[in-house]
This record gives C-alpha cells, structure tokens and sequence, in this order.
C-alpha cells in the first residue's frame, strides 16, 4: 500500500530545539484531529531523528487549551469510504506505522496528553516511552459509538489493563481522567500543566545527550501524585461483568446487578453499534494473545479495512458527526442478532490487507 506524501504544512510545528525533536498538532480549533499530511509529516520527521546525532529526545504535545487530539478526521474517513478511493485505508495504515515507529524509537519519545485525547491521540502517545498526563485529561477510545473498533493499538493497551478495565472501556466509550488512566497502564506520570512549559524549556535547554535514564529523571522531578483513580473503586464489578467471552454473556451480568451504575453502563452499551460491540469483544480477547504491538495493529487494520465495507461506520459518523441527531439506525440492530458467523467474517484473515511496518535502523543508537 502507498504511503502518503508528506507535503509540508502547518497542521504540525516541526522544529529542533537544542537537542529535543519537538512535534505540536496544529489544528486547535477541530482539537487537533488528524489528517493524513499530519501523519506523513510526522513519519517524515521521526524517521529523520531517529537516525541523527543531535536529537537526545523527541516531544509530542498538541496546539489549543481544549484537548491534545480529537482523534482521526471522521469526517475524511466517512467521504473516502463513500467513494471508495482507498484513502482511508491508507490514512490508518500510515497511522498505526507511526504508533508502531513512536513505540520502538530508538530515542526517547515523550508523549503530553492533556484535555480531550480520544482514538488517535492515544496512538500518538500511549505508545511512547514517557507518557505524560495533566489534570485536564479525558481519555477515551469511543469508536463502537461510531461502528469502528479501539484502534491504534488500542488492543494492545487495553488488553494488558489490569482485570477487565480493558475491555470496559473499549465495550463503552467510557472516558477517565489522570488516576485511572496511570492505574490501567495508559499513561506514567502526571504533571501539572503549569509545570509543562517549564518541563520543556528545561529538555530543549541541555547542550548535552540525555539517555532514556536522564529524561525519565528530568520527567520525574516535575512529577506528583494523580488523584485517586475512580475506576479501580468499581474493579470488582467490571471484573465480574465483562469477564466473559461474549457479549450476551456481559449484557446479561450487567442485568444481574443490584447497582445503578451496572445499570447505566448497560444502557450505554445498548447505544453502540451491537456489530462493533461483539467485533471489538473478539479482537481485544484475540490481543491477549498476540505477542507485540504490532501483531495488534494488523490486526486492527485488517478489521477497519473491512468495517468500510459495511454498514454501521457510516450511519454512526452520520449520526454522531454530520447530522448530529444521536439516533443511529444500527443494521443488525440488535446484539442477538449479530451471529458468531458475522464476528468470523471480519476476524477471518485470508486475503487480508497488510501493514508495512517501518524496518527500525539497525546502526542506530543513542547519540555519543
């Protein structure tokens, strides 16, 4: 599959500041969502630091007050998908090989997730080495609310999540803040934002090569403690309803519950695309047992590719995106009514599309 050109724009500030690689989404007033000539640019510049002597750490952090990253660019996908023209498939494809790039760096990538990060923005930086959140944050991976699936490597972070808080978020949608978002493995540290601006000028100050080591050391005496996360205090609930392999089995756990909260997740779940829901249920349990990031990646390639050949993903941005009614009209509509032999026709892998991953460079190493 062809990569897209990087044509320079200004959807994203490149620039070197002494020895840190600095990447800003530049679209504020749609919260940074991603475009395909973001993703080319930022390829273009990572693959270029990786190599260079003078780069000791790169930076990702995102332009505006409101959020990091809204996401893909729903709106590109949903009229690429339309006409058929294969630029959707190639805007995901370029975009899981840089979540792929950014997690095997071979500098340090530190990744400032702050306000609204939903889909992409966690491709961004819940892969990278130095996960950093804000008090701000509202982290999310909503896709099933648009017939798509957690993406972006989601299945592999949400996976590994401690007990079935995994699968909790990818089923719902449901977002959460800076504790919960530590505690599930999603991101590192937290730092307040006032502290970020000066976190920055101290990277961008050293005339010297910092290692992985220092920068951690630099990230953490900026650090202090998140607040509690909430989630945790519902682990055993979401552990008890979501611990099943399908989807009527976790409708009808939730069901048993003598909880109002049980109950209102329920009724969220009853607002998702009921073929989302049960392919998403399968590919987060098929991640449990694929071995790398990228083995997820594929993976989830294989799935959106097929997911544009249907129904659900159009009618949900539709509905979410462009009319704006919140009344999707779902094909099945019902959970019941998606058979195991509909899940197996997206999972089924023969004649798939592939991900090109980027070869990481073998005479690469940290800078002397």
């Amino acid at each position: 599959m062809n990569g897209l050109a990087a044509k320079p724009t200004d959807e994203v500030r490149i620039r070197r500041s002494g020895r840190l690689g600095h990447l800003t989404l530049n679209r504020p007033a749609v919260l940074n969502a991603l475009t395909p000539g973001m993703v080319a640019q930022m390829l273009a510049a990572i693959t270029t630091w990786e190599v260079e002597s003078g780069i000791s750490a790169i930076l990702i952090d995102g332009a505006g007050e409101r959020g990091f990253c809204a996401g893909g660019d729903v709106r590109m996908l949903h009229a690429s998908g339309r006409r058929r023209d294969g630029l959707a498939q190639r805007f995901w494809h370029d975009e899981y090989v840089l979540d792929a790039l950014i997690a095997r760096c071979t500098r340090p990538v530190i990744g400032i997730m702050s306000g609204i990060v939903i889909g992409a923005g966690l491709g961004l930086t819940g892969h990278a080495s130095h996960r950093i959140v804000t008090e701000d944050l509202r982290l999310s991976m909503p896709e099933v609310g648009i017939g798509l699936i957690p993406d972006v490597g989601a299945t592999w972070l949400l996976s590994r999540a401690p007990g079935e808080c995994g699968t909790y978020l990818g089923l719902t949608g449901a977002s959460v803040g800076v504790g919960d978002a530590i505690a599930l493995g999603l991101a590192d540290l937290f730092i307040p934002s006032a502290q970020v601006p000066r976190l920055v000028q101290r990277l961008t100050a050293s005339e010297s090569d910092i290692d992985a080591g220092g920068i951690g050391d630099i990230l953490t005496s900026y650090a202090e403690t998140p607040n509690t996360a909430s989630l945790m205090d519902r682990r055993a609930l979401i552990d008890r309803c979501f611990g099943f392999d399908s989807l009527e089995e976790i409708v009808a756990a939730l069901a048993r519950e003598d909880d109002a909260w049980a109950g209102t997740v329920l009724a969220l779940l009853r607002t998702r695309s009921p073929t989302s829901l049960k392919i998403s249920l399968a590919a987060l349990r098929a991640a449990r047992e694929l071995s790398s990031l990228e083995d997820c990646l594929r993976l989830e390639f294989r799935l959106v590719c097929r997911i544009l050949d249907g129904h659900d993903f159009y009618e949900g941005v539709r509905a979410v995106v462009i009319d704006k009614d919140r009344t999707p009209r779902w094909k099945p509509d019902r959970i019941e009514d998606v058979s195991p032999e509909i899940v197996q026709a997206y999972l089924d892998l023969r004649d798939a599309p592939e991900v090109a991953f980027i070869a990481r460079p073998a005479d690469a190493a940290p800078a002397e």
